[in-house]
């Protein structure tokens, strides 16, 4: 079951070790980037609160539309209630992550060179994998029945895959290469475990059919820098 959720990443890998630009672009061969994402958690906890989480990255452009990034990423993910959530859990995850992921954007395959066609080279879609450190603040008491723990680990390692939407805004130079570029993306995080919300509570117990997931609505700026390429 586990290899199928791989299957997305097929496309991703033969592109990036096969495909060319069309349309010559200079670009340089790095990038570095800082930015911001509005994050909320999907856990089995009902309530979740939204919050932000900042990152820092470097990327190596495979080719002017191929970038292939390794980014450090540090937020918060919060959920549930004592009052108001029904079982009475509460977790505060203080985590952070290393992610590798590669983006594709329209433009490798997209040659014509109009201004309708330039707007649409810009969109990409992405993903790759990475690794969370949950460090988590939980109520382990049920405020119903004192005598009951909520079983799970506060602090978790665990593999996670993006699966990346979004447009570039790329800035030129004088010499016709994108030298500063904007990113605005959305990014589905699944996680293979349930150390999100650190409750490993059983299904029969409490609804828990699907791994813990997180999205992020992101904003980012990269300053490219390195040898010239086309």
């Amino acid at each position: 079951m586990m290899a199928k959720r791989y299957i997305f990443f097929l496309p991703i890998l033969f592109f990036a070790l096969s495909a060319h630009a069309q349309v010559a672009l200079n670009y340089r061969q790095y990038g570095l980037g800082v930015g911001a994402s509005y994050i909320r958690g999907y856990t089995d906890v009902n309530i979740q609160n939204n919050h932000f989480a900042q990152y820092v990255n470097f990327t190596y452009y495979l080719t002017a539309y191929i970038p292939l990034t390794a980014e450090i990423q540090k937020g918060t993910l919060s959920g549930g209630s004592l009052t108001l959530d029904p079982s009475g859990r509460v977790y505060n995850n203080n985590y952070g992550a290393l992610i590798f992921h590669g983006d594709y954007q329209a433009g490798q395959f997209i040659d014509n060179d109009d201004f309708f066609s330039g707007l649409l080279k810009n969109f990409y879609l992405g993903t790759g994998f990475g690794l969370i450190s949950n460090n988590n603040a939980v109520q382990r008491t049920a405020p119903t029945d004192p005598n009951y723990v909520f079983p799970g680990q506060d602090n978790s390692l665990e593999l996670m895959v993006p699966i990346r939407f979004g447009y570039e805004i790329k800035i030129m130079n004088s010499f016709g290469e994108p030298f500063l570029r904007i990113d605005l993306g959305y990014v589905h995080n699944v996680v293979f475990g349930d150390g999100l919300d650190g409750y490993t509570d059983p299904p029969k117990s409490f609804k828990n059919n699907f791994p813990d997931q997180f999205r992020q609505i992101s904003f980012g700026i990269k300053f490219d820098f390195g040898k010239r390429e086309q």
